[in-house]
């Protein structure tokens, strides 16, 4: 019963994307919020941001919400709209201050992430984002779950270049497979930076073991691209704008836009096979 309830509810969602990532700091929800803004820029599109990275809720920061409270209806919960196509939901919507601390047992978080799918009314979604905590614990196994009852298209895993964060993301991988979850590719972020006034390129986190790029190649997992450190991305999601409307010349927005448009590919190719196996 809870399944159906659940497939219910999401069967007007279209595509869903899980962001993850081995560990933290790896520009996880810093990429979520990015990806929903870029797929959002299309007007025809309708986006929803889900944030289940329940300690560490930063989505409502990055797109500008911080302060904004969830409102119910008799159909559900309404997200929280930064643009009329581009919806929000998040717990950091539902603490009393931004500095509260979330200190919730694994039952409880899973609780919330199921009333989040089940409960939040976003219509019609051509693309469901979910933004994920670091690591492979209790909200990964739940979240993957519960969408089981309806679709997920994949996974894009983040990390930097570094072996310190490959090492994590191997077992994010790793934890895909045993769960059964596509993985639409990598994103290397923090890739080397270009410094503005004399364009020489520093790699402030050396990629010792070849980056991602090796580890995609050794895994036989997409690389989707690489995302070069640019100081305005922190900026912008400071502000809660979009660092992809802000700075649409910089070298880090095209990779994104590059990447976005992979990930569409790819969920438009995963929506045609499933069709032909119905």
């Amino acid at each position: 019963a809870e399944a159906a309830e659940l497939r219910e509810r999401l069967r007007a969602v279209r595509h869903t994307v899980l962001v993850l990532s081995g560990k933290g700091g790896v520009g996880k929800s810093t990429f979520s919020a990015l990806l929903a803004h870029g797929l959002a820029a299309d007007e025809t599109k309708q986006v929803a941001l889900l944030d289940i990275d329940i300690c560490g809720p930063s989505i409502p920061k990055m797109m500008g919400l911080e302060g904004e409270q969830v409102h119910q209806s008799g159909s559900g919960w309404s997200p929280v709209y930064v643009e009329e196509n581009l919806g929000v939901m998040s717990v950091g919507f539902l603490l009393s201050s931004p500095d509260d601390a979330v200190i919730w047992r694994g039952p409880k978080k899973n609780g919330l992430i199921k009333q989040f799918l089940r409960d939040v009314d976003w219509g019609e979604v051509d693309y469901l984002v979910v933004d994920t905590p670091p690591g492979t614990s209790d909200e990964h196994l739940s979240i993957v779950q519960y969408l089981g009852a309806a679709r997920i298209d994949g996974a894009v895993i983040v990390t930097t270049p570094q072996e310190v964060s490959l090492q994590d993301v191997r077992k994010e991988i790793n934890f895909c497979h045993k769960v059964k979850l596509p993985i639409i590719g990598v994103v290397e972020n923090m890739s080397g930076f270009v410094c503005p006034k004399c364009r020489n390129e520093s790699q402030i986190f050396p990629p010792t073991t070849g980056g991602a790029e090796k580890m995609c190649q050794n895994l036989n997992v997409s690389l989707l691209g690489k995302v070069p450190l640019d100081p305005q991305i922190g900026r912008s999601c400071d502000r809660g704008q979009s660092f992809l409307a802000e700075a649409p010349e910089s070298p880090a927005t095209l990779s994104y836009r590059n990447i976005i448009q992979r990930i569409q590919e790819y969920c438009e190719q995963h929506h045609s096979q499933e069709e032909k196996i119905m």
